[in-house]
C-alpha cells in the first residue's frame, strides 16, 4: 500500500510539474518577444529564443515607458488598487466582526448574501451598473473603490468571518472590562489578530484589482483621459492598425512582474489564511 501510494505520488507530481509548465509558458513566450526588435516578433519567429540579431536588450520596456500616457496609466492603476484594497480591508473586517459577533437574523442574513454575492456574474451587472456609476459620479478612478469594495467584499468578509470564529470572545471582553470602547476593541486587538487573513486578502485582492480589465473599461470615463495599465496595453498600435508588439510585450511585462514577485514571497500567507478562514464556528 505504501509504495503505491509512493508511484501514484510521484506520477502526481510529475504531471503537476509539466502542467505548471504548460501555465508558465506564456510568461516566458512574452518575456522572450519583448528582448526582440520588432521585426524578429512575426507569425513563423514568435516561439523562438532571442538571437544575437534579434536581441534589442530593454529599448521596448523604455518605448514602453515613454509612451503617451503610460505612467498616467499605472498612477491611475496604482491609485484604484491602493484605495480599493483599504476599502475592502477595513470595511470587510469590520462586517465580519460585527457578523461573528452579533447573533442576530440580520446578521446572518447579511452573511449568506455576501457568501451569494460571489456566485453572481459580472455579466449580469455590468450594463445596469456602468450607466448608475456614470450617473452617481463614480466613473472616476478615485471613486470606483466604492464599486470595488461591492464586487471584492464577498469573499472578503467569507475569510475574515471563518477566522473570527477561531478568536476566543475573552480577549475582547477583557478589553472592554478595561474600559476601550468598541473601535477601540477592534483597532487594538481585532485587527492585529487578524493580520494573517488581512494578508491572504490583501494579496488575493490586489492581484484582481491591479490585473482587472472589464470593470474599468466599462466604468472609467476615457474621454478624461481615465485609462488602467491593462486598458493602455491595447493602445500600442501604429499606422494602419498595425500592433508595436516589442512595446506591447515589454509593457505586460511591466504590469505583471510585480505581482507576479508579490505572490511568490507572499504566498505562505495566502495558504495560512486560507487554511484560518477554514475553520468552522
Amino acid at each position: 500500500m505504501t509504495k503505491k501510494k509512493s508511484i501514484f505520488d510521484t506520477i502526481l507530481s510529475i504531471f503537476l510539474g509539466i502542467l505548471s509548465l504548460a501555465w508558465i509558458y506564456p510568461v516566458f513566450m512574452i518575456l522572450f518577444n519583448s528582448l526582440k526588435s520588432e521585426q524578429h516578433i512575426s507569425t513563423s519567429s514568435i516561439f523562438e529564443l532571442p538571437t544575437v540579431e534579434s536581441f534589442v536588450g530593454l529599448d521596448n520596456y523604455l518605448n514602453a515607458i515613454n509612451a503617451k500616457g503610460f505612467m498616467t496609466a499605472f498612477w491611475y492603476s496604482l491609485v484604484i488598487t491602493v484605495s480599493s484594497l483599504v476599502l475592502i480591508l477595513i470595511c470587510c473586517s469590520m462586517c465580519a466582526w460585527y457578523i461573528t459577533r452579533v447573533k442576530s437574523k440580520l446578521s446572518n442574513a447579511c452573511y449568506y448574501l455576501f457568501v451569494f454575492s460571489m456566485v453572481v456574474p459580472f455579466q449580469m451587472l455590468m450594463f445596469t451598473l456602468s450607466a448608475t456609476a456614470d450617473r452617481i459620479g463614480l466613473s472616476n478612478p478615485y471613486n470606483i473603490c466604492i464599486i470595488y469594495l461591492g464586487f471584492g467584499a464577498g469573499l472578503a468578509v467569507f475569510m475574515f468571518c471563518g477566522f473570527m470564529k477561531s478568536v476566543p470572545l475573552e480577549i475582547e471582553e477583557a478589553a472592554m472590562i478595561d474600559g476601550c470602547n468598541p473601535l477601540q476593541i477592534f483597532f487594538l486587538i481585532v485587527l492585529p489578530i487578524l493580520k494573517p487573513t488581512l494578508i491572504s486578502v490583501g494579496i488575493l485582492e490586489t492581484m484582481w484589482l491591479w490585473n482587472d480589465y472589464l470593470l474599468p473599461y466599462l466604468v472609467l470615463d476615457r474621454t478624461k483621459g481615465y485609462t488602467t495599465i491593462p486598458i493602455f496595453i491595447q493602445y500600442f498600435k501604429g499606422s494602419y492598425g498595425k500592433v508595436e508588439m516589442g512595446p506591447m510585450m515589454a509593457s505586460i511585462m511591466l504590469t505583471v512582474l510585480p505581482i507576479i514577485i508579490v505572490y511568490i514571497f507572499c504566498q505562505k500567507y495566502i495558504i495560512k489564511g486560507v487554511v484560518a478562514g477554514a475553520v468552522k464556528g
